[in-house]
């Protein structure tokens, strides 16, 4: 895969999307890379876990370190798993069943978006026995969006995971500017009805705009509860009295998301949320983060304020466009060995040593705060 030079453990995710970009071309770039309006909280959504450093133990016996924990009660390799994004055949060919590869091949989870353009029967097929996650919206016609239950129940998908940050569209300029739109070779398999015709003709704003619920409330929550024996994940999460409220809804866990930062330009970063959010709520239920997760130390950071694990997403769809399946396990392989690596370096032998101890904001870190 492009980025990783001859020496061993790095991997150069600033290149690997370079070469991405190279070889997909600029309109699915504009889609996949692109947030809402002027872009602030895309770029702080990154910047945001270098807010918090960490504190390291020392004298603590890390001649074993071990990544690995559980999601739901299915046990995976390390916290990292692959975030639902959408369309993956704009970036290659074999779409999400070379990203469900890949990610089994990690020994993680993979969330399959609705929007996908694979078959999610394909992609439960491509991996066999992996962690696989079915994300879902509310739609208008609630018909829809049970018929994609039972079919994510029949194909063994372990969880469904509500997105739940997009009652209507953020305003996304640069996929208006780049004329962002499903190909004709391409269509939304997993979503019935005139979905695929709609992203084809207006755009994935379009398909928003026209076909996702916006009164969706608490009481869907305890609906799709009900729809099936799969436990529920609420994405979308950035407040502590709606993760509790998702929690009273029958919810299994939260994801503190704000969808990539592609929604509201204004809303805080996940980072800055996320340890209110577990704190209010992690007791009960298990919570999950995105949004701006490029190192290996910000999932440490996660864990620390609370996370269960970390979403993956663009730097997955870079991974899947230069590399394939291959490219996704490399990457999810580079994040589980440098997360062993960091968490060596901070005393931590297990997931479950990353606790509220070993962070701290950089401010106080530096000086410019009470100590």
């Amino acid at each position: 895969m492009s980025g990783v030079p001859d020496g061993p453990g790095y991997l150069d995710l600033e290149l690997v999307e370079t070469e991405a970009r190279r070889l997909i071309g600029e309109m699915p770039y504009a889609y996949y890379a692109g947030g809402a309006e002027a872009e602030r909280l895309l770029a702080d959504n990154v910047a945001a876990w270098s807010r918090w450093r960490l504190h390291p133990r020392v004298l603590v016996d890390v001649s074993h370190v071990s990544t690995s924990t559980t999601v739901l009660g299915a046990p995976v390799r390390s916290p990292f798993l692959v975030a639902p994004t959408a369309i993956h055949g704009l970036a290659h060919p074999e779409a999400e069943v070379a990203t469900a590869r890949g990610s089994a091949a990690a020994g993680t989870c993979f969330v399959l978006s609705s929007l996908a353009t694979s078959p999610l029967e394909d992609v439960a097929a491509a991996a066999p026995g992996a962690a696989q996650w079915m994300q879902v919206y509310v739609l208008r016609d609630r018909g829809r969006t049970a018929e994609l239950v039972a079919r994510a129940a029949a194909a063994g998908f372990g969880a469904l995971v509500l997105t739940v940050d997009a009652p209507v569209s953020g305003l996304r300029v640069r996929e208006l500017r780049g004329g962002v739109h499903l190909p004709d070779d391409l269509s939304l398999p997993n979503l019935t009805g005139s979905s695929t015709e709609r992203a084809r003709e207006g755009g994935f704003m379009a398909v928003v705009t026209s076909e996702f619920d916006p009164a969706l409330s608490f009481d869907d929550v305890s609906w799709l509860v009900g729809l099936s024996d799969l436990p529920v994940v609420v994405k979308g999460v950035q407040r502590p009295d709606d993760a509790a409220r998702c929690v009273e809804a029958g919810a299994a866990g939260v994801v503190v998301s704000n969808h990539g930062g592609r929604q509201l330009d204004d809303a805080p970063a996940t980072a800055d949320v996320l340890a209110a959010v577990a704190d209010a709520v992690g007791e009960h239920v298990e919570v999950y983060v995105d949004g701006g997760i490029r190192r290996a130390a910000d999932a440490a950071k996660a864990l620390a304020l609370g996370a269960r694990g970390v979403l993956i997403g663009r730097p997955v769809l870079w991974s899947l466009a230069t590399g394939g399946a291959d490219g996704v396990a490399d990457l999810l392989g580079w994040f589980e060995a440098e997360l062993e690596r960091v968490m060596a370096l901070c005393g931590a032998p297990t997931v479950t040593d990353l606790d509220r101890s070993l962070v701290r904001p950089a401010r106080t870190m530096d000086g410019g705060g009470a100590g």
